[in-house]
């Protein structure tokens, strides 16, 4: 029997303590133990970016990293991009151009966007498909989600003026 590992992180903002066996990945901490559902399991072996967060500023695949790697890192989920006043204009623009169906991809895909708008906000479509390469969708198509992602674009920066 595995003895539980002590980790302080901090989750959406938020100081979390969870304890884990060193085994469980942070996918299995955050659905399992903090209640963080958002968060898919479509793979478990890091190929579909269902399970995609923002771990210390970059894009992981929850499902790769180890739970205990979280000690001490900030991480973003799914549930920490909407805000108390309503959906993102991310959130807004994937739901307005239909990009979604099942919903499994579909937090990856708001994370990841997330993260390629904080980064770049004005991406070429080249540059959203190279980064929404890790997110694989069985049922929406891409051309949806570059469309929702240029006009989430287009929504922050007009929200900038």
């Amino acid at each position: 029997m595995n003895a539980k590992v002590h980790v302080q992180t901090k989750i959406n903002g938020e100081n979390v303590d969870f304890l884990c066996e060193p085994r469980q990945s942070l996918l299995e901490c955050l659905r399992d133990i903090i209640g963080l559902t958002g968060s898919k399991e479509g793979c478990n072996d890091g190929n579909c970016g269902a399970c995609t967060v923002v771990f210390d500023g970059r894009i992981v695949t929850s499902c790769l990293v180890l739970g205990v790697e979280a000690q001490g890192k900030e991480i973003t989920t799914i549930e920490g991009i909407a805000s108390s006043e309503g959906l993102h204009p991310i959130q807004e623009a994937f739901l307005e151009n239909a990009a979604l169906q099942c919903g499994i991809c579909t937090p990856g895909f708001i994370v990841a966007t997330k993260a390629l708008l904080d980064h770049n906000p004005n991406p070429s479509e080249y540059q959203i498909r190279f980064w929404l390469a890790n997110n694989l969708c069985r049922c929406t198509g891409y051309d949806k989600i570059v469309f929702a992602v240029q006009d989430a674009a287009g929504r922050l920066a007009s929200s900038k003026k």
